[in-house]
């Protein structure tokens, strides 16, 4: 199926309330982006990103500086950049300190307190041996243009997104925002480990909450199980991939995909590569730790590339997405780069209708997830979907 372009401005009634623009925070890019992240997102003041990052040298830095951050930021009253501060500590938070589950539950109470006035109702979504927490924005419309599922994606928590919540809710989506598994609070806090047939865990909530029809939203890596859960869970009835994933190994040649299953297959060769690269990449170390938390227990290295090698076209089923399908991405997304969304695109054989949209450096959203405008990233998902539900309505 043909992919067409769309490119819709804001809602009109969408007040400029999000940060605008991209800077230049710290030397290390991984570092930067994150900082940029948690500006993005709406609930901490540049000033104290340039304070923290001026002393920021390595992870532990980062978590000491942003821990002084939150309280601060608490003492002086200052609940939402509290709450966000103690998120961007407990990110480089090693999985297995003692510290680790306090500090989230610490950005958990900071969180409900800072927006207690919202409306959020909290769910405890029967899940397997445990639970997902599952948070719903009602509609700040008079009357409800349907519910909208929204999840995040690798290393995520899905509060960090409430102003994505709030924008989708003042177009007149009921959000029903959650941590899957291997998520959040859903892994934190219930112990539930990674499973990349993400239909199970939608399924769940879609029965909890007695939902036939819903739209579906996956930020970041959730992109790639947004569109899983689709072409299982028929009650899906839009899906939204910010941005796809498709097949990590679709852009290499033949002969490069099978140098790398032979390579992963070598699980001994695999623990001595990925042991060297993390002592000269912390970026790296920070992927591994978190790939292997979010399956279980494991501390074996040589897990972490058949993880990611779980996700691949044939496990994906595109041709079975029968939705209408929006592919989001950025033109300098380094994580999840526009030829995936590409690849996505033309997969997607069966779908009623896909559409891509690509933003651009202009307008301060080339970056992943386009951390930099997300107020126009997420306009643009709410006029899509209207558009879309319109269209249903003629």
């Amino acid at each position: 199926m043909q992919a067409t372009e769309h490119s819709p401005e804001l809602l009109p009634d969408d007040p400029p309330s999000l940060p605008v623009g991209v800077h230049r925070l710290h030397r290390d890019a991984f570092i930067n982006y994150q900082l940029n992240r948690i500006h993005a997102e709406g609930f901490a003041r540049l000033e104290d990103l340039q304070a923290a990052a001026s002393n920021v040298r390595t992870f532990a830095d980062y978590v000491r500086e942003f821990n002084a951050q939150a309280d601060r930021a608490q003492a002086e009253g200052r609940l939402e950049n509290a709450a966000f501060y103690v998120r961007a500590a407990e990110f480089f938070t090693p999985h297995h300190a003692p510290e680790r589950r306090a500090t989230y539950e610490r950005f958990l109470a900071l969180f409900d307190q800072a927006f207690a006035r919202e409306g959020v109702t909290r769910h405890a979504v029967p899940y397997r041996d445990g639970a997902l927490p599952t948070s719903v924005l009602r509609a700040r419309t008079p009357r409800s243009r349907g519910a909208v599922l929204l999840f995040g994606g690798f290393d995520s928590l899905i509060e960090e997104f409430f102003a994505v919540w709030r924008l989708l809710a003042r177009a007149g989506f009921d959000v029903v925002a959650f941590d899957g598994p291997g998520q959040g609070g859903a892994r934190c806090l219930y112990g539930q480990v990674f499973d990349h047939d993400w239909e199970r865990p939608v399924g769940a909530i879609l029965d909890h909450l007695g939902l036939e029809r819903a739209a579906l939203v996956g930020l970041s890596m959730g992109g790639y199980w947004a569109l899983r859960a689709a072409a299982f869970e028929p009650r899906i009835t839009h899906v939204v991939a910010w941005p796809p994933v498709y097949d990590w190994l679709a852009p290499y040649p033949g002969f490069v995909q099978a140098l790398i299953r032979w390579m992963v297959a070598r699980r001994g060769f695999m623990r001595w590569s990925i042991g060297l690269r993390m002592r000269l990449a912390p970026i790296l170390r920070h992927v591994v730790d978190q790939t292997l938390y979010i399956q279980g227990d494991s501390r074996d290295l040589a897990d972490v590339p058949g993880w990611f090698l779980g996700m691949n076209k044939d496990h994906l089923h595109s041709a079975r997405v029968t939705q209408d399908a929006l592919l989001l991405c950025g033109e300098r997304d380094r994580f999840q780069p526009p030829r995936l969304m590409r690849a996505q695109a033309r997969a997607l054989t069966g779908a009623r209708s896909v559409t891509t949209r690509v933003f651009t450096a202009d307008e301060h959203a080339a970056d992943h997830c386009q951390m930099g405008n997300l107020a126009l990233a997420t306009g643009v998902v709410a006029s899509w979907l209207i558009e879309q539900l319109d269209a249903e309505g003629r």
